[in-house]
């Protein structure tokens, strides 16, 4: 069996543990930790990055910025 839990490190606690030994009881298991790079996921596809980079160029030169009425924010 293999699974694989995202979380936070400040959310892993003795439940996550207990959570984590019921499921494998009397089993050798592995834990890999490593830091999670969030984006890498949008990144991956040709057509996400490609948008995502000319939002970033549009708002580095002030393009296609739309800024709401913030009246509705106080």
């Amino acid at each position: 069996m293999e699974t694989i839990y995202q979380l936070n490190a400040d959310d892993l606690n003795e439940d996550f543990l207990e959570g984590l030994k019921a499921s494998f009881k009397h089993k050798e298991i592995e834990i890999a930790v490593y830091e999670r790079d969030e984006t890498a996921y949008p990144l991956r596809s040709p057509a996400n990055r490609a948008r995502l980079l000319q939002a970033v160029a549009d708002i580095e030169q002030n393009r296609n910025v739309v800024i709401p009425d913030q009246e509705q924010f106080h």
